[in-house]
């Protein structure tokens, strides 16, 4: 009983954490360790939910979560009797589970075919360039630079975007694709998009999955501006704001005009980076988060 309320109060307060995290100010100044903790507060508020109808499920069991769990796979009696609401909470618990589950593969799955449909049609309207060597350049006229993300990634962009931008735009625009290829955004990304799948109704996760968007274009600008200036990507980005950037298939990641001007203020006057003893108390706490929910799941209370 004590661990079924201990995970409900895990669960609320990464509720709770999430909505005050969507108007957080401090994200931008540093957007991987805010990735980071975003990724925390889903998995533990997954666990901690399902774990707490599952907690007071198995309690006739006298064990965990999932020792509770094992015994009821396994067809041993419980040392008490089960009553309507025990197994209510067992049939609710079990169905969240699987519902979470269900939807990631999903996701991905869909993901993973819309990522091989784009790849065929690639091999028939894209074509090799040699001005822009490794990337496939796309016979289109409207502006469009993303990358397909996986085993075989590609960045792409159109022609449109080749006329629009100069050497040194497009270059940061390449270093910036090729960002999220090498953080591999998209994996980042995947279960945001699954639990807005599984809770369309949502605001807090809707919310979370549009800062994450942001915060992952954030992070490859990072990145991007180790190998470029800063202002040539912050140029760029404001020519595909006003060109009106094509829309990025599904399964891919690419420039698009959203949250342009918040992204250009911070690369032409970045911020101050976050104090040291800051950093340390969120990579502290995300751990905390990560560590806690299943260990919670293993003891008894």
């Amino acid at each position: 009983m004590i661990t079924a309320a201990v995970l409900a109060a895990l669960a609320t307060a990464c509720a709770v954490g999430s909505w005050r995290f969507t108007t957080a100010r401090w994200t931008s100044r540093a957007p991987r360790l805010a990735i980071i903790l975003w990724q925390s507060l889903g998995v533990s508020w997954g666990l901690a939910t399902t774990g707490a109808m599952l907690a007071y499920a198995v309690q006739p069991y006298g064990t965990g979560v999932l020792h509770g769990l094992i015994a009821f796979a396994g067809g041993e009696a419980p040392a008490q009797a089960w009553d309507p609401l025990h197994v209510l909470a067992l049939i609710t618990g079990l169905t969240a589970l699987a519902v979470l589950i269900a939807v990631l593969l999903t996701a991905g799955v869909q993901t993973l075919r819309a990522r091989r449909r784009h790849r065929m049609l690639l091999r028939i309207i894209a074509h090799d360039d040699p001005g822009v060597p490794g990337v496939r350049v796309l016979a289109h006229p409207g502006a469009a630079a993303y990358c397909v993300p996986g085993l075989r990634s590609q960045v792409v962009v159109s022609e449109g975007a080749l006329k629009l931008l100069s050497e040194d735009e497009l270059k940061a625009v390449l270093a910036h694709e090729a960002a999220h290829v090498r953080e591999r955004h998209d994996l980042v990304l995947l279960p945001f998009a699954a639990l807005r799948r599984a809770l369309p109704w949502s605001k807090v996760v809707a919310d979370a999955q549009a800062q994450v968007e942001l915060l992952i274009e954030m992070a490859a600008d990072d990145r991007a501006r180790r190998y470029c200036s800063p202002r040539r990507l912050a140029t760029a980005l404001l020519r595909f704001g006003t060109a009106g950037a094509m829309p990025t298939p599904h399964g891919t990641l690419g420039v698009h005009a959203q949250h342009v001007m918040a992204r250009v203020e911070r690369l032409v006057q970045p911020l101050p980076e976050l104090a040291a003893s800051t950093r340390y108390g969120f990579i502290a706490l995300s751990m905390t988060l990560v560590t806690a929910t299943p260990f919670l799941w293993i003891i008894q209370l």
